[in-house]
């Protein structure tokens, strides 16, 4: 029987206007996660990791990164996959919002999130989440670097690369960079390469071949079509750029990381 002290605090908590049934619920599950000594990952360990991510360290995004499935995650779901199907998409939201507050611009990182999501709601296997989770994670924390190092840039320079990296499928011109970034041709071909290390046209062909490499990868797009799309002279000079620049021709490239998670 329930003494009167219970049916105290019932009616204490209907006044507090909370749910009585979760309130019970609650109260049950911290009984039982203390009888399995079971608790939730470390808060501050997790603000330390979302401080990395945001900051753009990888090493230390690295350092403190876990692994789905320790005893310390919650349940969530007592089927498995679905449990860690669950967790990983709060992660995506959580990275979502702490990227965006590092300096991501707010479309790429939902449109970044959307895509995880939708590969975690096809996942069929609780290890392909666990691949899943370290892919995402890297991603975020690559993209992140990137955006903290192009912050450090002068303005000029980022506007250019945010220019570049909108228009990889046009052809582009040191003139038009130049009226983009508000300088003369000159004086941003200097900047530039002593900025980035690189001279602009360098800079445009490794970022063709970066989107190059993600199409083979992830699309299966023709050699030809990705070629033509990234404004390649000929599919002939794609293939001796590519191979310059990665050690593969795209045929092998593909062959070799086609959908493949790293």
């Amino acid at each position: 029987m329930r003494s009167a002290a219970d049916f105290a605090a019932q009616s204490e908590t209907k006044k507090a206007g909370v749910n009585v049934d979760i309130e019970q619920k609650l109260t049950h599950q911290a009984f039982l996660n203390r009888e399995a000594s079971i608790s939730h990952l470390d808060y501050e360990r997790e603000n330390a990791f979302f401080k990395c991510m945001q900051d753009g360290d990888t090493e230390g995004v690295q350092r403190l990164y876990e692994p789905l499935g320790t005893s310390e995650m919650g349940t969530l779901s007592d089927n498995p996959l679905r449990n860690l199907q669950y967790h990983l998409i709060i992660t995506v939201a959580l990275l979502t919002r702490s990227c965006i507050e590092g300096g991501m611009e707010m479309e790429e990182a939902y449109n970044l999130s959307d895509i995880y999501i939708r590969s975690i709601d096809k996942a069929g296997s609780e290890d392909e989440i666990r691949m899943l989770h370290r892919e995402l994670v890297n991603d975020y924390a690559q993209r992140m670097q990137i955006i903290r190092k192009r912050n450090r840039y002068p303005r000029a320079i980022a506007v250019c690369m945010d220019y570049i990296y909108d228009n990889l499928h046009t052809k582009l011109t040191l003139k038009e960079l130049a009226d983009a970034a508000g300088l003369s041709v000159s004086y941003l071909s200097k900047l530039f390469r002593n900025e980035v290390g690189m001279t602009v046209m360098e800079y445009i062909t490794r970022k063709r071949i970066e989107a190059a490499g993600n199409m083979l990868r992830y699309s299966e797009f023709s050699c030809l079509a990705i070629a033509d799309y990234l404004c390649f002279s000929s599919e002939s000079h794609f293939i001796q750029v590519f191979r310059k620049y990665t050690g593969y021709t795209p045929k092998r490239y593909r062959e070799a990381f086609f959908r493949v998670r790293k």
